[in-house]
């Protein structure tokens, strides 16, 4: 029977997805029920697995697709690792979508699609070949676009074309190397050290083992928003706070990010990737994605447009540490899919309650808002630290491991990179900060928008004081067995084979 558990990891979130669009607007305490049953049963199933998957047991589902090529479905440390901080943001996210869109029409479709998008993360983290893999990756495109335009205004549609055509264009790519690959050496399945029959055959052909590498990287470098494919990321910005969390912690960019490792140390193995020389070209541009990314987000005046540039740059350290052949560096990449995760969520919920309650969109309106939303503005202070890398927050162990895992392999000018990138953090977020808490606030603010309320609803808000204080709670007990960090260094022991 433990060969259905990937299949039941995806019915959490594709069952309730699918009752949900069928529920009447005016049922909410049904729709409410559903989402929450689904979103706590995953969170419950991913831990009990862990301890499981960490002590060796792998469980798998495989069924026959087409001639010589399977679905498979895995559940691995790695897949674990994504799923269950999908599980645990999907559930944040659920409660504070619930509130958000209290009153609103349409609720059933969102949540409908909210849960597929769910289920097609579940899949792209659970997927033990490639051809699974880019199924369940374009089920999560077609997913999230419905997401994206839910307001449909003329800028939700514009920004949700935008979406579409870069997603899109980016899984042909993908495709195409797909195709290619299996072409030449068969069906593979991801391996911790690489494909064997990827060895031989980059042994044999190197350059067209380089050119498949570059096809399925700039495809997944599109969900990854990486220079210059990140286009379609600030114009998404459009969709309520509830999906920009969803797009930027838990699903589109870290489907691009997990892809990219997968690609990396999964199919062509850190050895081989090293051997044809395709890692230092990714580090440079991963290097560049990271400054360019907080260069232009120090340029935003509006919050969710300067968190969407953020996210460019921070995303790109995952991308950074898988490309240096590192033990250390390969820690802080994997260590900062959960970290990153936690403080950008915390910073989108944040930006929604601002714009909901106060109707404050921009940073130039903020002063003083501190005095209004303590609590909201004290979660999304904390998140802001932790980006910049400050101890012991979440943040600063992610470039702590990425700067000495650079030393280690030699490559020092990455460390110049991570610093430019901090510095740039606390020029563009600082800021912030100052104006929430020290500068005087323009009453007209207040009058217009206050609505005699300090603090959005507890749904929302509960939300965002969990993933603050997760924030500095990971940092805190980062040598604890099961943290992040420790997961993350158990996950790379078996990509290098340590």
């Amino acid at each position: 029977m433990t060969q259905y558990l990937p299949l039941l990891i995806l019915a959490t979130s594709l069952v309730p997805g699918l009752v949900v669009f069928f529920v009447p607007e005016d049922r909410e305490r049904l729709r409410t029920i559903l989402n929450l049953a689904g979103a706590v049963a995953k969170v419950l199933l991913v831990g009990s697995l862990i301890g499981a998957a960490v002590d060796g047991e792998r469980f798998e589902w495989r069924s026959s697709f087409v001639p010589g090529i399977d679905l498979v479905l895995r559940v691995e440390p790695f897949a674990l690792y994504f799923l269950a901080l999908s599980a645990v943001l999907w559930l944040l996210t659920t409660i504070y979508a619930i509130g958000y869109f209290g009153g609103s029409p349409e609720r059933s479709r969102f949540f409908g699609f909210f849960g597929l998008c769910v289920a097609a993360t579940s899949g792209v983290a659970l997927a033990g070949n490639p051809v699974t893999f880019l199924i369940f990756y374009e089920l999560l495109t077609l997913a999230t676009y419905p997401l994206v335009i839910h307001n449909r205004t003329k800028e939700a549609l514009a920004g949700g074309r935008t979406y579409l055509t870069y997603t899109l264009v980016g899984g042909l790519s993908i495709l195409l190397g797909i195709v290619w690959l299996t072409a030449e050496i068969g069906s593979v399945d991801f391996s911790d050290r690489g494909s064997p029959e990827m060895a031989a055959f980059a042994a044999e052909k190197p350059a067209t083992a380089i050119a498949i590498f570059v096809l399925i990287l700039a495809g997944l470098g599109v969900k990854a928003a990486l220079f210059p494919l990140h286009g379609w990321l600030p114009r998404a910005m459009v969709a309520p706070a509830p999906v920009s969390s969803l797009l930027h912690a838990v699903a589109v960019v870290k489907a691009g990010v997990f892809g990219i490792v997968l690609l990396v140390d999964y199919i062509y193995g850190i050895e081989v990737a090293a051997e044809l020389g395709v890692l230092t070209p990714l580090t440079v541009l991963a290097s560049v994605t990271i400054v360019y990314g907080s260069v232009q987000a120090l340029r935003q005046d509006g919050l969710k447009a300067r968190l969407a540039f953020s996210t460019v740059s921070q995303v790109a350290y995952v991308t950074l540490g898988v490309s240096i052949t590192s033990v250390l560096a390969t820690t802080g990449a994997i260590a900062h899919i959960v970290n990153q995760g936690l403080m950008k969520i915390t910073m989108f919920f944040c930006a929604g309650l601002l714009a909901e309650t106060l109707g404050l969109t921009k940073i130039s309106q903020l002063s003083g808002v501190g005095r209004r939303m303590p609590w909201t503005c004290a979660a999304f202070s904390v998140a802001a630290v932790g980006m910049i890398g400050i101890p012991p927050m979440a943040g600063f162990l992610s470039k702590w491991y990425l700067a000495t895992g650079s030393v280690d392999a030699g490559q020092y000018w990455v460390v110049a990179v991570l610093v430019i990138s901090s510095l740039l953090n606390a020029a563009y977020f600082l800021p912030i900060i100052y104006r929430m808490w020290w500068l005087t606030p323009e009453p007209e603010t207040w009058t217009d928008h206050g609505r005699g309320r300090f603090e959005a609803t507890l749904p929302m808000l509960g939300p965002v004081v969990l993933t603050a204080v997760a924030t500095i709670v990971v940092g805190v007990l980062a040598g604890v067995q099961f943290s992040p960090l420790n997961l993350a260094r158990v996950i790379t022991e078996g990509i290098y084979g340590v």
